[in-house]
């Protein structure tokens, strides 16, 4: 168990769930028994962008095969794929009027093809039942297996997006399984072999430095990536890692200035922010 001795500071504030809109979706997540990210890794945005019809469904199951102590998605071993979730999700979007769709998945290592066809056949059911639907894939590193990454650069999405998370020092800590080098050669290699969009994100208050950040946002630059997002971790649950320092608002300004500079196509940066903030504003 980690607890964090470090008081939420008062900038923080978390928009609570309680507009018609907010459990409008919640109804027909429900009715089609999806899992969205929003939920099962407690995001504290989810009532703002439910509020504003927008939600990040999470395929393949709601288990992941990794255990990232970042993480509130359950670990263990994961159901069986639902064929079927394709066309819940397609139908869901479809009744929800979503004109950009944010979609990501739990790592299925357990898989052979790391569950690299329900991808594909969730992004082609999308586009068959919204054709005018913009889309995200928020995607896992599939071991950096270009083959697999090669099936999600075919169907071409309008923005491909892997979360690098954290600094180089801190990723075997805080992202057990997964590669810093790895992430940043698969983010390249998205944006060599396709023309999507790419985009990442990192999230400060885990111990790191200042110099580490601004070394992180320089590789992540290095891999040619379109779009960074940049936010302030929050402990989802007593179960992952403490907070080890809050970014200030001032900090966070900063951080986006200099990214800016860097020469980023767009950049979301302060301490509500999550990867998919605002994502339908990363594909204009």
């Amino acid at each position: 168990m980690n607890k964090s001795n470090t008081k939420i500071p008062n900038w923080i504030r978390v928009k609570l769930p309680i507009s018609k809109n907010y459990h409008k979706l919640q109804n027909i997540v429900d009715k089609y028994q999806l899992n969205t990210i929003c939920q099962s890794g407690n995001c504290p945005n989810i009532g703002e962008c439910w509020g504003n019809g927008i939600a990040t469904f999470m395929i393949l199951g709601n288990i992941c095969t990794r255990s990232c102590r970042f993480c509130n998605v359950k670990t263990g071993r994961p159901k069986m794929i639902n064929w079927n979730e394709p066309e819940k999700v397609a139908f869901a979007i479809k009744k929800m009027n979503i004109k950009h769709a944010v979609i990501t998945s739990v790592n299925r290592d357990d898989l052979e093809d790391m569950g690299s066809l329900l991808w594909i056949n969730t992004i082609k059911t999308i586009r068959y039942f919204n054709p005018f639907t913009t889309i995200e894939t928020l995607i896992p590193d599939f071991k950096g297996k270009t083959k697999f990454l090669d099936k999600i650069i075919n169907t071409k999405p309008e923005v491909i997006s892997h979360n690098l998370e954290t600094v180089r020092r801190l990723t075997k800590e805080i992202r057990i399984q997964a590669k810093y080098d790895r992430s940043l050669e698969l983010l390249r290699y998205l944006k060599t072999n396709g023309e999507s969009r790419t985009k990442t994100g990192i999230m400060l208050g885990l111990g790191e430095t200042e110099e580490e950040i601004l070394e992180t946002m320089e590789d992540i630059k290095k891999s040619n990536v379109d779009i960074i997002t940049i936010g302030q971790y929050l402990q989802p649950s007593k179960q992952q890692i403490a907070v080890r320092t809050f970014i200030s608002p001032e900090k966070f300004k900063k951080y986006e200035n200099i990214a800016l500079k860097m020469g980023f196509m767009y950049v979301e940066s302060g301490a509500l922010v999550r990867s998919s903030y605002h994502a339908d504003r990363h594909v204009k």
